[in-house]
């Protein structure tokens, strides 16, 4: 029936805009520290989106080789995307060297594979923690499309900007005029439970556990340090 020469049952003229974003941010911080003879690298278990927690209990620590591990946060679908795609790639290296790639060039495989995808890039904040070839600790940090450098330590994730500057002052040594020491593995593990307990305070995205992995010649080892639930 008309009402005030308007259908009720006309159809709506506003326009509605629809929108898909392909990208979901599932929170979550890895940290790799180099030493002399060794890697430790560390990652949450929590999972997220928005103010709701998707999982207590996902690695974001990826085994590839005997020396060598991926730490990466982000959306996790891509990163298990990627995971596979660097495992096909090492697993036809390995059938075809009868070897296991070296920690050197599984970070050159990582970057140009996300430089492959460089037009609609990896939602992945990886890095790679391996021993190069003389035997020393190394940690390589990327950008989405696959720009990395060489450092000795590094962090990615929601919780960067609360344990960078604590890496900065412990493992870099900067803005310090006392002697610099070297630290050894149980130290390194000691640091990483701190600074893991320090970011959790501060982000939400960023709990539950912490994985830990020492990296060494003989292989890897594995530890689980709880954190808060909440």
């Amino acid at each position: 029936m008309p009402l005030d020469g308007v259908h009720v049952d006309a159809p709506k003229t506003t326009p509605f805009e629809r929108r898909f974003n392909p990208y979901d941010f599932n929170g979550g911080t890895t940290v790799a520290i180099a030493g002399e003879d060794f890697v430790v690298c560390a990652g949450c278990t929590r999972i997220s989106t928005g103010y709701e927690i998707l999982s207590r209990n996902q690695s974001k620590l990826h085994t590839l080789t005997d020396q060598t591990v991926l730490t990466a946060a982000g959306c996790i679908s891509d990163v298990t995307t990627l995971r596979r795609m660097l495992g096909a790639r090492l697993t036809q290296y390995e059938h075809s060297h009868k070897a296991m790639m070296p920690s050197g060039a599984v970070a050159q495989l990582l970057s140009v594979t996300l430089y492959y995808r460089r037009f609609f890039p990896y939602y992945a904040f990886c890095m790679i923690a391996g021993l190069d070839d003389d035997g020393k600790g190394a940690v390589y940090g990327y950008d989405a499309v696959g720009s990395f450098k060489r450092d000795d330590y590094g962090c990615q994730g929601s919780g960067q900007n609360y344990i960078m500057p604590i890496l900065d002052n412990l493992i870099g040594h900067k803005n310090r005029y006392d002697e610099k020491k070297k630290l050894t593995a149980e130290e390194v593990v000691t640091i990483m439970k701190d600074i893991f307990v320090t970011a959790t305070e501060r982000d939400i995205y960023t709990g539950d556990s912490v994985e830990i992995k020492l990296i060494k010649k003989g292989g890897i080892t594995t530890e689980i340090f709880p954190l808060k639930n909440d």
